[in-house]
Formats: C-alpha cells, sequence, structure tokens
C-alpha cells in the first residue's frame, strides 16, 4: 500500500490545479532491474511543431501518414483541466502542422490506441479524474472519411489498456478496472486503484473478441507497448500504487501463443512512451522522480533484440510521463505528456532518428 502521506500529496497537487496521472516512483525492484545501459549509436533530437493545446495521457499512433493524438488531458494556458476530452488532433511531418480531426464519439483519458491497416483502434479509458469510472468503450476511426465508428464494448471496462496490432489483429494487455476506489481524508476527490492481468484480441474481421493468454506475474497497467518482429512487448508499467514501478520486459508470441521474458529496463519505469524504429525498441520517461518526489524522467533506452540488451541515448528534450510515440516514414515522433509527476500537460513535439 502506498503511505498515507504519498496519497496526501497527491490530493494537494490535485486541489492546487495540477493534473494528477500515474503516479509512480523511480524505486527499483533489486530481482528486476537491468544492468547500467550500453551506449549506443548516436540520437538525435528535433523540435517539431507545437499541438494546439496542451495535452497528457492520450493516445498516440500513426496511419494514413499522420500522427493521431486521441482523447485524454486537455489544458488550456492556466484554465482548469479538461480530465477526459474528446479531442483528436493530427499530425502531417510533411508539412510540419497540426489538424483538428472528428472528435472522440465520448470524452475518455487514459485510452489505449493502436493503427491497423489502415484505420485507428480506441479502447477503453477513464471518464473520471484520477483513474475514476473506466469504460469498455471501443472505436474505430476512418482517416478517409474523418469519422469514428462504435465497435463491441469490450469484455472488460479498463482504463490505461496496452494495445498492440500485429497479424490482422489487436491485442488488448492489462489495464486498470479500479475495482477499488480510496478518497484520502478531507480530499473533494477519489482515486481508482486495481489492475488486471486481462488479455484480449480483437478480430476485426470477426468484429468479436477472444481471450489469449494472460500476463505473466504482476497485473500492470501504465506499461509500454510495441510490437516488434511481429512479437508484441510490454515493458515496464505499475502494478498499481505509487511505488510499484516494474522494470520487467516480457515478449508475447503471437503464433506460439505464449510469454517469454527479455532483458528488463535498466530502471524501474510507468507511463512513458515505447516505439519502434530502426528494429530496435525505443523507451522513453516515466514517472516519478527519486523518493517519490515532482520530477518525471528524461532519460532513453533503446533496446537490441539480437543482443537481448537496453543501450542509452540521448535524453529526451524535456522530462516527461504520460506521453505518446509513433513511428512515421522513418522517424519516431514523441508528443504531449505531463512535464511534472502528479501535473501539467505540455504540447510538445519532438522528433527522434536513431543512426545503426
Amino acid at each position: 500500500m502506498e503511505s498515507g502521506s504519498r496519497r496526501r500529496d497527491v490530493v494537494k497537487t490535485l486541489v492546487s490545479g495540477g493534473l494528477v496521472a500515474a503516479g509512480a516512483s523511480a524505486l527499483t525492484r533489486p530481482d528486476e532491474a537491468g544492468a547500467a545501459p550500453r551506449p549506443a549509436p548516436p540520437a538525435r533530437w528535433r523540435a517539431r511543431s507545437a499541438l494546439p493545446v496542451g495535452r497528457a495521457e492520450a493516445g498516440v499512433a500513426a496511419v494514413a501518414g499522420r500522427v493521431y493524438v486521441v482523447g485524454g488531458t486537455v489544458q488550456r494556458g492556466g484554465e482548469a483541466p479538461e480530465w477526459a476530452s474528446t479531442a483528436v488532433h493530427g499530425y502531417d511531418p510533411r508539412r510540419d502542422r497540426w489538424t483538428a480531426h472528428a472528435p472522440l464519439p465520448r470524452p475518455l483519458t487514459h485510452v489505449g490506441v493502436a493503427a491497423l491497416g489502415e484505420r485507428l483502434y480506441a479502447f477503453g479509458g477513464f471518464t473520471g479524474v484520477v483513474h475514476r469510472d473506466p469504460q469498455p468503450d471501443a472505436y474505430v476511426y476512418d482517416p478517409r472519411a474523418d469519422a469514428w465508428e462504435r465497435l463491441p464494448d469490450m469484455p472488460v471496462a479498463l482504463g490505461s489498456v496496452g494495445v498492440a496490432a500485429v497479424h490482422g489483429r489487436l491485442h488488448l494487455l492489462g489495464g486498470r478496472d479500479s475495482r477499488r476506489v480510496v478518497t484520502p481524508e478531507g480530499s473533494p476527490y477519489s482515486m481508482g486503484f486495481g489492475t488486471v492481468r486481462a488479455h484480449h484480441v480483437f478480430d476485426p474481421g470477426r468484429n468479436a473478441y477472444a481471450p489469449a493468454e494472460p500476463l505473466p506475474a504482476e497485473s500492470r497497467d501504465h506499461a509500454g507497448v510495441a510490437v516488434l518482429r511481429g512479437r508484441v512487448h510490454l515493458v515496464g508499467g505499475r502494478v498499481e500504487e505509487v511505488g510499484d514501478n516494474l522494470a520487467r520486459h516480457d515478449v508475447y508470441d503471437v503464433r506460439e501463443q505464449r510469454w517469454s521474458r527479455a532483458a528488463p529496463l535498466p530502471a524501474a519505469r510507468s507511463a512513458g512512451a515505447a516505439v519502434v524504429l530502426g528494429g530496435r525498441l525505443v523507451h522513453a520517461g516515466g514517472e516519478c522522480g527519486p523518493g517519490g518526489g515532482s520530477e518525471t524522467f528524461d532519460d532513453v533506452t533503446v533496446y537490441d533484440p539480437r543482443a537481448d540488451r537496453w543501450s542509452a541515448v540521448a535524453a529526451l528534450p524535456g522530462s516527461r510521463h504520460g506521453l505518446g510515440a509513433a513511428r512515421l516514414n522513418g522517424r519516431a515522433y514523441f508528443v504531449a505528456g505531463s512535464p511534472a509527476c502528479g501535473g501539467g500537460a505540455s504540447r510538445d513535439t519532438w522528433e527522434l532518428a536513431l543512426r545503426r
């Protein structure tokens, strides 16, 4: 259990107008932490056109030549945050320009997003603040029509579910069902707790879900998810509460329908961003800082599947958690996120290029 003082700190941040998102710490489990990452070939970061509004805890994926940012929290200047939103923006790297698109059918934050074929899929999310009120919603977006369509509900109502598209299907991994609700003393806000090991597969052809092998070991949410060489990589995440960050790295072989372990992250992280670039897995950012402080992380590590090893590359231009990432035209784009643990949103768009 997280300490009462830590919960009060989270609530204090929330009441003072900050954005409370996936709170966690830099505590590393001694049996999971990887060795210090080795140096890797240089990474080059470049700032691109800023989002029209501050965003955090949004779903991010690339399809039809654009990077899309879906739902999440929206913050306009000094205004109070819009905790769950319908906002959808698309980034065109050729023009370095953001455009507003058809909104989500309902406001959601911590929605799981992935692209499959020429469409964008969105699953779950919360409608309440601090991981409250998870939803079973599922939608598909057609960029040509600029329109969303409702899909059958997920088997379980979840927020912060990981989504991976591979071999024509979408894998829904873990998530938070918020089956326990805690209201810290003196707070007007409640907080949702409870994560799952659930693994479901959605088949667009059949328009139906099927159960798959559950996540190994701990239940978790806020994990990094990416598909590398036809396998689903699940990196880091959080078991449930502050201090429950994970360094573990699990790999799901879709054809053999089984999980295996790979080299863990060099340090436990949750609410970072994962993306595949140049045949390697990139993980960036996360929360919270040493000792449960207000800092987020800016570290970036790259996983080489041939060597089963992580290597450090140039850090993010600014520390972030609750950011998203997508690959497009040989570049990775890291978008939005909170610059402080438990608070804030950003408009930043950063482009990453890796040298071999």
